[in-house]
């Protein structure tokens, strides 16, 4: 073995000293995982040693360090002259023959291997780089398509100059590493064709909100640099990783990237690689199948499992993947620990809230959970990175590691381009910067010196205000928090705000609304999905085509966004039980729905008339149902999230209650598989409770609908708002009793109204009475649950059902 040229079946991870954390990592991933089946392109590595020496014979060491002795990373200016001459100074440097001699042999060699001259890729790997107290994110250089012992030698030289980079040399001075200590490895791997295929990134974790339980697996047409880069918005796949483990295809979410640009191979010129306008059918089709996101999902986890293994704890992994569309195959390209959200610390809970509502001028993908505000300043490009001040809000079309120098002074980051996975938004995790990513017209709506909030703590859509809105951080150290014998659980109904939320110390989802993912994430008439050629609007036609476009049976849009969105909640909280309520839109909402109008009739007072129960069996309705009843078996039965409970809303008498029943049965909904559980929030559902709770599995109570019936006000008006309250006799008598039917049956009962978390002497009654579960929103969860645990110390009630035990099978 050399001193200078390693083989891959000769790297490990105890070698990083030498060949740097990204190759450390992929010598350990191709002699230990291969046998496994996981696809890596062979190849070899140029050691840290070979950097040594190259330095040491050109006599240009002492040169080096004499640029860097007197060293102000905050003078742009000059720290820009100093890397360059040093950059200079290592490209304008030869070989020596000893050198140039095993680089050459390697790569003759690999081409033999091989049976043909290869094309390769040719990567830079730091000494300290991917190792868990620094990131290095993109601060060296990659070069792909390089062909021939001249372009490889020169290749080489270039990743040698990279270690030198305005923004590498300020991150290596942030993050207090010696200029002297860090040398440079360089990674020789035969190239995947990806240009004929797609490439991308997987996180073995959420990248925003550290949730461990998936995987993240992006991806473009044709080579990844520019998903990196933040130059194109990919496709995105989240699969859940217990399920996975257990065989099912726990693909969680699909979310289809513009894509509209790609890389490919440079037929003529001297760059190797250009950029080229994607076609329609690209654009419109998923990079990978589904079978293919399965598998490179499963290899995710063998890496993960085998690197937390070897590093003795849990190692979420930041792979990068390419497929071949020679051979038609899928191969791991690179995979190293990931460094920045992995990091955090974990029981220390942060929530950004805004104070007040603004303006909306930009949205796009939020990345982190923060909120930002200051002084825009555009930059069009890099040139005008001497002009940004400290706590200015940036603002460009996209970001690569040069623009690191500004985003360090950055209070936020707007760009025109990227995803989850590009540079900018990595870069600004890992520096706790909000940033909102994909918002198409930053440089051209925003101008210098405009004041705006930039806020990603409201989902997964970022958004920029117009003007400073004050906003306030929450800081919770989360096992100082109380456990109570009374559950306390969460209303979720914003899928990607569930992996956060479920970080909050709860018992599970005690609501979950389907209307909420229906109008968020759906927009349409699910009427107006199955009888499309029905419709007679032109506009809402039109309207409907660009939402479904992607989907040949319209109707697939309605399923598999209802059952993304429930996916998401339930497996961010799996195995806590999640308690999904079906539909409740009232016609008047419903008609809101694109195409809606056409197919709702117009009620007196909807509050009272076709709305939960009565509309799931009725022959105007029961197709629509029907596309609920096939979300959520694809939700238990395909993904494995076997933690949901249904609910049944707004149920009259028994016998509607049975006929939903049996129509579940129609639709392929078994009680015998998942509990059903129903709605007490008209007063027939406590006085024939014992009826109802025959036929459901238990009861939840709608305190709102429940208060407004017994009575008889009309919550929504002023004129008679003052009579509306939980705490009048009536209303709490008829929940003791409902309580004590459920104690009888031996069944759940528990209340998701906001009543217990706005009124104490509501939550002392539940407390006293022994409800099983109360169900509050994410933002008095911590309170109520506090509040609970002292009404506990006071009345030690006992209760005689915890929250259903759902067999997580």
């Amino acid at each position: 073995m050399s001193d200078y040229i390693r083989w891959l079946e000769d790297v490990s991870h105890e070698d990083t000293a030498e060949v740097g954390g990204k190759n450390a990592s992929l010598g350990e991933l191709f002699r230990e995982l291969t046998k496994d089946g996981i696809q890596v392109p062979y190849g070899f590595v140029i050691t840290a040693s070979a950097y040594r020496r190259f330095l040491r014979v050109a006599q240009i060491e002492a040169r080096i360090k004499q640029l860097l002795s007197v060293l102000d990373t905050k003078d742009l200016s000059d720290l820009q002259k100093r890397a360059r001459a040093i950059r200079e100074l290592i490209i304008s440097a030869s070989f020596d023959d000893v050198l140039r001699g095993e680089i050459t042999q390697a790569y003759a060699h690999l081409c033999k291997e091989s049976g043909s001259p290869v094309d390769v890729a040719v990567r830079s790997s730091a000494t300290a780089e991917d190792l868990p107290e620094a990131s290095f994110a993109g601060q060296q250089e990659s070069f792909l398509n390089v062909s021939g012992e001249r372009a490889l030698l020169q290749a080489c030289k270039q990743c040698f100059a990279s270690l030198f980079t305005e923004r590498a040399i300020s991150y290596r001075v942030e993050q207090g590493f010696d200029q002297d200590d860090i040398a440079l490895s360089v990674g020789v791997q035969r190239m995947v064709r990806a240009d004929l295929a797609c490439s991308g990134v997987v996180f073995t974790l959420d990248p925003d909100s550290g949730f461990q339980d998936v995987v993240l697996i992006t991806g473009v047409h044709g080579l990844g640099e520019p998903l990196v880069q933040g130059k194109i918005s990919p496709d995105e796949f989240y699969v859940f990783k217990p399920t996975l483990r257990d065989g099912y295809r726990a693909i969680l979410a699909k979310n289809l990237g513009t894509k509209w640009n790609k890389m490919v191979y440079s037929e003529s010129g001297q760059a190797t690689t250009t950029t080229i306008r994607a076609s329609y059918a690209e654009r419109s089709r998923f990079v990978l199948n589904d079978d293919e996101v399965l598998l490179l999902a499963e290899w995710a986890c063998r890496i993960e499992d085998h690197f937390s293994k070897k590093l003795g704890r849990p190692a979420p992994m930041d792979i990068e993947w390419a497929k071949d569309g020679n051979d038609g195959k899928l191969y791991v390209v690179q995979a190293r620990p990931e460094t920045v959200v992995s990091q955090r610390e974990q029981h220390l809970l942060q929530t950004y809230r805004l104070k007040q509502v603004g303006e909306v001028l930009l949205s796009g993908q939020a990345i982190g959970q923060r909120v930002g505000h200051g002084a825009v300043r555009v930059c069009p490009d890099i040139s005008r990175m001497c002009e940004f001040q400290q706590g200015e809000i940036l603002v460009a079309d996209t970001t690569d590691p040069d623009w690191e120098p500004l985003m360090e002074k950055a209070s936020a980051i707007i760009t025109n381009r990227g995803g989850r996975t590009s540079h900018a938004a990595i870069v600004s995790r890992e520096l706790g910067v909000p940033c909102v990513v994909g918002t198409e017209f930053a440089t051209d709506t925003l101008r210098d010196g405009q004041e705006v909030t930039v806020s990603c703590s409201e989902g997964e859509v970022g958004k920029v205000y117009k003007g400073l809105i004050e906003f306030e951080v929450e800081e919770v150290s989360l096992p100082s928090l109380p456990t109570t014998s009374t559950k306390v659980c969460l209303n979720v109904s914003e899928p990607r705000k569930a992996f956060t939320h479920a970080a909050l110390p709860n018992d599970g989802v005690g609501l979950t609304r389907i209307e909420f993912i229906l109008g968020s994430y759906i927009g349409i008439h699910p009427r107006a999905l199955i009888d499309f050629e029905q419709i007679k609007d032109p506009i809402t036609r039109r309207e409907i085509e660009k939402l479904t476009w992607s989907y040949p049976r319209k109707a697939e849009f309605f399923i598999e966004r209802l059952a993304q969105g429930v996916a998401m909640i339930a497996a961010a909280f799996y195995p806590k039980p999640v308690i999904v309520r079906c539909s409740d839109l009232k016609s008047n909402e419903y008609a809101r729905l694109l195409g809606g109008e056409q197919f709702e009739p117009a009620e007196e007072n909807p509050m009272l008339g076709w709305r939960g129960a009565s509309r799931y069996y009725d022959e105007r309705f029961r197709s629509c149902f029907e596309l609920e009843c096939e979300a959520i078996k694809r939700v238990f039965y395909t993904l494995g999230l076997k933690n949901i409970i249904l609910m049944v809303p707004f149920c009259r008498t028994p016998e509607e209650g049975r006929k939903i029943i049996e129509l579940f049965n129609d639709f392929g909904i078994h009680q015998s598989d998942i509990p059903i559980y129903g709605m007490c929030e008209i007063p027939s559902n406590i006085l024939l409770a014992d009826e109802f709770l025959e036929i459901f599995d238990g009861l939840s109570i709608g305190s709102n609908d429940l208060t407004q019936l017994v009575l008889g006000v009309d919550r929504d008006s002023a004129l008679v708002a003052h009579l509306f309250s939980e705490v009048e006799p009536s209303v709490q008598k008829l929940i003791r009793e409902v309580i004590q039917s459920a104690h009888r049956h031996g069944k759940y009962i528990g209340l998701c109204g906001d009543a217990p978390s706005s009124n104490p002497d509501i939550l002392r009654f539940l407390v006293e009475e022994g409800i099983d579960a109360i169900s509050v929103t994410p933002d008095v969860l911590l309170k109520t649950r506090i509040a609970v645990s002292a009404l506990e110390d006071e009345t030690k009630p006992e209760s005689s059902v915890s929250l259903a035990q759902v067999q997580v099978q």
